[in-house]
This record gives structure tokens, sequence and C-alpha cells, in this order.
């Protein structure tokens, strides 16, 4: 039996800061975040991204001094995205397989200095291709499940030889959880986990991200045929349950904050570790409102990630990573 007013005064905890920490049913720390980085060529190289500001590609030794940074704010994995010079493109996207590719180096730059931090490594083939999808295309410029999932496969054992802890298939493609695991393990990677991008919804809010690994104005159509509808919910938990049934360890939701209904029911039904990517375009738009003075981006920054972890999740893939450990540790 609950007691009614003015017995019951829900503000009474409310009252004060000590007792509002108290009773505060989420709890946000610097542990709960990853920080996406861009890798490029070169030494030395800083190269700002106009459509995220404040975020930049670094060549390996700027990703090293970042491994470091996040190591010092409490920060316990990195995602890592490379920026595939031109070049070095193809239709096939053969880049991803080769053990010397800017992700494979980064990995390797970072596990010499800096081996007590967390690397996710990225796996699908946008990076690497003229064409800009994450897979195979037929000659209709239609993206081929099984041809992709085989290159995938080659594509997550070349990161796991060169270090990675967590293989992140974001690609959307039907049964590469399983075809990955399963490589995985014949090798010996028993300990290298896969999050699966199991629900990835065919977004807008992915555009500057696109800027960032250099693949705007590549993609020749759009990617609806293996992302998913923004219109679906159910169909998000039938994907995330095949992803663990096939030897997923964790799941994303991808974008995040207009997809938080989506994170609360998969936690819900299932009970397993679910992140969620704060994406590029979520970013750029908490950047320009605090350009403009619309909102303090502090608290912006911090509220946003809260209602994450008050959904459900277990972490948040955020490009506001270091800003937001610095504030949780002021």
């Amino acid at each position: 039996m609950t007691a009614a007013y003015p017995a019951l005064r829900l503000r009474r905890t409310r009252a004060s800061a000590w007792s509002r920490r108290l009773h505060a049913e989420t709890v946000l720390t610097p542990a709960d975040l990853i920080w996406p980085l861009f890798i490029t060529q070169g030494q030395g190289v800083e190269e700002p991204v106009a459509s995220l500001p404040g975020v930049s590609r670094w060549s390996l030794d700027g990703i090293v001094a970042r491994a470091r940074e996040a190591r010092d704010l409490g920060i316990p994995c990195l995602a890592l995205f490379p920026n595939t010079p031109p070049e070095l493109r193809s239709d096939a996207g053969e880049e991803a397989l080769n053990p010397d590719n800017l992700m494979c180096r980064a990995v390797r730059a970072i596990k010499d200095a800096v081996p007590d931090i967390g690397l996710l490594t990225d796996v699908a083939l946008d990076p690497y291709t003229t064409h800009g999808h994450d897979g195979l295309v037929d000659a209709a410029g239609y993206v081929e499940n099984d041809r992709t999932a085989d290159a995938l496969v080659q594509q997550a054992l070349t990161q796991a030889r060169a270090g990675s802890d967590i293989i992140a298939p974001s690609d959307m493609m039907d049964g590469r959880i399983g075809l990955i695991r399963g490589a995985l393990e014949a090798e010996g990677f028993h300990n290298v986990q896969i999050m699966s991008y199991a629900a990835k919804y065919a977004s807008v809010f992915y555009g500057p991200f696109r800027d960032a690994v250099g693949s705007r104005g590549l993609l020749k159509g759009d990617k609806k045929t293996y992302q998913m509808d923004p219109a679906n919910a159910e169909e998000a938990l039938r994907e995330v349950a095949l992803d663990l049934g096939e030897g997923a360890d964790s799941v994303m939701v991808k974008p995040g904050l207009p997809y938080l209904d989506i994170i609360l029911r998969v936690k819900s039904e299932f009970q397993v570790p679910v992140f969620a990517y704060q994406v590029s375009g979520e970013y750029a738009m908490i950047e320009a409102a605090a350009a403009v003075g619309a909102m303090d981006r502090d608290a912006l920054v911090l509220e946003t990630l809260m209602a994450f972890k008050r959904a459900g999740c277990s972490g948040v893939l955020t490009y506001h990573a270091a800003h937001a450990a610095r504030l949780l540790g002021a």
C-alpha cells in the first residue's frame, strides 16, 4: 500500500543535492563509454571533419595519443574506423583483407603502446569500396548477402589477428555472425568478442560519418535493402534473436536517441548487454544547438547519455566520450 499526500511527498528526496545523488536510479560513469575514432594516413596528421565540429581524423601517432587520453580518463574501449585512400578502394573492397591496412596498423600501434585498453573494430566493406556499400554488389547493384558474408569472415579474422578485442559487424548481412563466430573459434580466438550491429536502421543520421571515412558521394543508391526500415520494431527483435543465437556476445542499436524504444524492448526481451551508437548526426545536432546558444552543451551531452543508460544500455559509443568523461570526473 502506498501512502498518499501529504504523508507521501516525492519532492522530499529531491530537496538537496546529496539526497538526489543517493536516490539516483541510473548511474553514468566514464566506464560506460566507447570512443569512436577515425584513422588516416601519414605522420603527425590531424584532419578536422567539417560536419563534425571537434572531431578529427588522426594518423597513427595521434590515434595512439587518443588511446592514452582515453585510458587516463577511464574510458575502457575505443572504436576504430579507417579513412581509406581512394587509390586503395575497389569494387570488391580487397583492402579490408590486407593485414597491413590502416585499421590493422592502428590496432597494433595502440596495443603496443596502451595494451590495457579495449579495441572494437568495424567489420563492413563500405570504408574500402568504390561504391560505398557495405558488401559486394551484383550487376544490378544489389548487395549479395552470401558472397559478402564470406568476405566479412576474412575481414574479421584479419582484425582478430592484428589484436582486435571486439569484432563489430555493421553490415547487416544475414547469417554473418554465425560464420564469423565459427571462424574465430576455429582459429583459437576464443575470447574475441562479437558486438553485433543487430538493429541498424537505414537512417539519415549517418551523413557526417560518411564525411569522416571518405565515402560521402560514393554511395550508389541507398542501403535500404540491408539496413532496417525505421518504421519497424518487431523486426529488430527478430534480428537480435538471430544474432544472439549465432554467437553474438552483445548487440547494438543504431542510431541511438531516436531509437530508445528499441533499446528498451531489446533489453527487456533478452536481458543481454545492449549498446547504443550515438551517431554522427546526433552529435552534430548537439554541437549545432550549443553553437547558437540554444542549449547548454555540457548538460545536453550528459542528459542524452543518461537517457541511453536509463533505457537499458550497458554502454554507449559516442563522439562526446572524452568530453563526457571529463565532465563526469570533475
